[in-house]
Parts: C-alpha cells; structure tokens; sequence
C-alpha cells in the first residue's frame, strides 16, 4: 500500500500548536516513506464553524513551510477535500449500515433523553445509548416496520446510531502502544448521522479515509477512545483499517495536564503558530510568527516535543528530520513544553542565520519606524547583534541606538561611572578618535588605551562613561566596533549631548 497521510483540523478556531505537531508528524512520516501528505477540511459540524479559521490553517502551514501535496487549495484526485462539499456522499454509506444490521433509526427527542439521563442520576448512574438501554428507546429495533417509514417519509427529526455488537472484545492495533482491547459493552452507539443532512465525525472521518486510500491515521491520543469505534466502522463496511498511531499530548510546563491557550495568556507565551483575532469575542491572541520566533526553529523544538532521534542531536534542518524520522521512536508519555527550550532554540537558528536572511526581518521593524538608512549598515549591525536575540523583535532593543541617538541616559550606570571630570575626560578621547585619519578601528583603540594608561585614568570609568554617552547604558557589543560603524562624526555629537544632559541634571 501507498504511504498517505491527512491532517484534517476542523476550522473552529486557531491551529494549536499541538495540533501544528501533529501535522509535521504526519508530514515528515509520508516525506520519509516517499508518500503523499493531504489537507482534509472537516466542517461538518457547522455550529461551531469560525468565519476565518480555514484561511488561517492554510496561513500557519505556509508560514511553517509544511507543503502538502493534495487538499483544500491545491485540489488532487481525491476531492473535494472540505467536508461540507462532500455531504451527498455520506447518507448511502449511513444507510448501508442500517441495511446491513450495524446501525438503526433513533427518532428520541431531546426531551426523552434527558429524562432517561435524570433517571440514572437519580440512581447514581451514566445513562449511555447502548447494547443494554437500546431495547428500551424509541428507534428502528423497538418500532414496527411500518411506524419507522411513517416517520422517515413524513419527515421526523431521527440520528442513525452505530449498532455495537454485545461484549464482543475489539482489538486495536496501536503503533505507539501496540495492542490495545475494549469490550463492546463499555463503549455507546454513537451517532453517525443527522436528518439535517450532515454526518458526524464518526461516520464522515472514516469514510473520507477509506475514499482517500489513507494508510495511516496520525493524531492526538485524545482520539484513542474512538479507536475501537473507528475500528468496528471499517469492520461494518467490510473495509481494511489504516493503521492507528495516537500522538501523547503536549503538556503545560509544569506536565500538570494538557497545555491550553490560557497557559500561554498566563506564562507568557504563544500557543498558536500566527496571531489570532477571534471574530466573536474581538480577543486577540499571540502567535510564534508576531512572537519574533523563525518557523524553522518552531518546526525543530515541536519535532522533539514527543520523539527523538535515538541521538543527543538536537538542531535538525526539515530535510535531516524527514532522514531521521520513525514513529516507533515517538514516546507514549505526554512532553512537557518549556519556554526556555524555545527560546533556545529560537536563538541559535538565528545566530545560524546570515546577515542576508535575517535582514528583511529588520528592515521592516526600521521602516515601521520610519527609519531609512544603508542596507549594507543595517546588515553590518545584524552581524554585530544578532548574539544577543532570543527572538527577532529583540532587535529594536538591542540596536536601537545604531539608528537613533540615545535620549535617556540609565541613572544606575550613570551614578557608578559617571564622575566629576567625565566630561573633560570624554571630550579628550573624542580629540584622539578625530586624529586618526583615515579612521582604523585598531589604531583608534590602541591609542585611547595609551591615553589611559599614560594619564593613569580609571579604564573601566572612562569606557563605560563614552559607552553610556553613545548607547543610553553600560551595554552593547565591543566599545571601538560601536565606535567604527557610528562614525567619529556621530559619536562626537553624541558625546558633547550626554555631557550637557547628563551634567545639567547633576
């Protein structure tokens, strides 16, 4: 059999990036066994449909550079692959099911099923649909014949529920976990179908799946509950099952239960891949992409929430995630998500970054601000900076004097370096970087140093002085390369404005 694989998220909302795992699993699976690897839409459930998710799903992807090779926007033979576009194909499949004795009619209103779940409370029981409360509901096994067409032609409101076979064992076979077995008696009937005309996602993702010629079924365990439900359905149909791989769930930091969007809101950070405003609540929540996160680094640290290389590897380009790849090295307990590891690995792919690619980043955050300067200098501060970024809109913070003179002065470093008598001292250091003409960044070094040494001068306060007076701070990169790529020009005027600041305010 073909090696194909589907992500298929429902557009209620903002991809989770747990969900954003489970499609690069799924991507590098089919890319290692030379497969195919599709988009599947499913919105059969309209209720909870969110104008601008689907645009949002297709976004994410084209932001993280997983490119699918057959779905929704890019078509293949299989389609359509949205599910509301493919809602004529369902009934026969719901119906098939009836016919053949593996599903019924349930015409119970919502009313008889409440009162039937009243009375299990009552005797502090869980009322479930199933092989021992079906004889007692109003469906297809306990009406006449005739009464259930009565109800069909003149248009009752009915489900179609999927019809166990009493305790029966069904066996899964889980590529994580390995085999797994559930007794029929413990599991409901669920609903396949709905007289309005949509299936259920139990009904819709199975025959989707076997129509797609789907081999292997990757997903989030919390869908291992349904995979005996599953199973039974391609049994029904007399339809050879995928095999079934569960994914452990990604965990909040502390690996305290399933990590949600309000454990970003509160630990501060991002839990879907782009910036979602919601259109009901007008909410907006942060994404890795606004973040200042690289998608390559986000595609990396996700990689490893979960599986491993069977190495201490850790920075792996797409192409050596795909060579290394294989989903009996994915673990079966859930992965805790760390902050620190995101940001670590955040850094050193954009320390792994040339000056060339990182530079349309930052030239955007400068014309944002309405500064125009030199590609070639905004490239050359890129080269002098880019060590200390965790995350790309650090630049602003760490280069911001580069481009505009400092306007505040840090009063803590000011009252440890700033003495009496900086000024005059500053103003002879610039009279020595003048001098040397044509400016040499080492000859300019070697000479304020003699200066110091000759004039037996504090080093440490004269340097963090000229420091505070070019950048705002007692920060930043090495002193004389701040110096080379200012100019002397600039670096002067800098130095006469903190002197008449900074010594005013004294």
């Amino acid at each position: 059999m073909n090696t194909r694989v589907r992500f298929a998220p429902s557009p209620t909302g903002p991809l989770h990036i747990g969900g954003v795992r489970t499609a690069l699993y799924n991507y590098l699976f089919a890319k290692k066994n030379n497969g195919t690897f599709l988009l599947r839409i499913e919105d059969t459930d309209q209720t909870r449909f969110v104008e601008g998710a689907e645009a949002y799903i297709v976004e994410a992807f084209k932001w993280l550079g997983l490119t699918f090779d057959e779905g929704v926007g890019i078509g293949g033979a299989h389609g359509p692959y949205r599910q509301s576009e493919r809602k004529a194909l369902y009934k026969p499949y719901a119906e098939q099911l009836v016919r053949d004795g593996w599903a019924y009619y349930a015409f119970d209103t919502a009313e008889e099923l409440d009162a039937k779940r009243k009375e299990a409370e009552a005797e502090k029981k869980t009322f479930q649909y199933d092989a021992n409360t079906r004889m007692g509901m109003v469906n297809s096994l306990t009406l006449p014949a005739e009464e259930v067409t009565r109800r069909l032609e003149s248009g009752d409101h009915y489900v179609i529920r999927f019809k166990y076979p009493d305790n029966v064992d069904i066996h899964v076979h889980d590529l994580i976990r390995g085999e797994v077995v559930i007794n029929s008696s413990l599991l409901d009937d669920k609903v396949l179908y709905k007289s309005d005309g949509m299936p259920t996602y139990h009904l819709a993702n199975i025959v989707d799946d076997h129509l797609m010629e789907i081999s292997h079924v990757i997903r989030g365990e919390e869908w291992l509950p349904f995979a005996p439900l599953h199973v039974m359905r391609y049994k029904a149909f007399g339809w050879d099952a995928p095999q079934f791989a569960p994914l452990p769930l990604l965990l909040k930091p502390d690996g305290n239960g399933k990590l949600s969007k309000r454990d970003g809101d509160r630990l501060g950070f991002p839990v879907f891949p782009l910036q979602w405003h919601d259109p009901k609540s007008g909410e907006t929540s942060s994404g890795y992409r606004e973040s200042g996160y690289l998608p390559d680094a986000v595609i990396n640290m996700l990689a490893l929430l979960g599986w491993n290389p069977g190495n201490d590897q850790e920075m792996m380009t797409l192409d050596e995630l795909i060579e290394l790849f294989s989903i009996d090295k994915i673990s079966k307990a859930g992965a805790k998500f760390s902050l620190d590891k995101a940001k670590w690995f955040n850094h050193e792919y954009i320390l792994q970054k040339s000056a060339d690619e990182l530079y349309p980043h930052f030239a955007k955050i400068l014309a944002d601000k309405g500064i125009s300067t030199e590609e070639s200098y905004i490239k050359s501060v890129i080269d002098l900076i880019k060590e200390r970024l965790n995350f790309l809109g650090d630049f602003w913070d760490q280069a911001s004097y580069f481009f505009v003179a400092p306007t505040e002065y840090d009063p803590q470093a000011l009252k440890k370096r700033w003495k009496e008598g900086t000024g005059e001292k500053l103003r002879a250091i610039d009279s020595i970087l003048t001098s040397i003409q044509p400016f040499d960044k080492m000859q300019a070094h070697d000479a304020v140093m003699k200066h110091i040494q000759d004039n037996e001068l504090n080093m440490g306060q004269v340097l963090n002085s000229l420091r505070i007076a070019l950048v705002g701070t007692a920060k930043g990169p090495e002193l004389f390369t701040i110096i080379e790529l200012l100019g002397v020009d600039e670096v002067v005027r800098r130095v006469e404005r903190a002197i008449g600041v900074i010594e005013a305010g004294q």
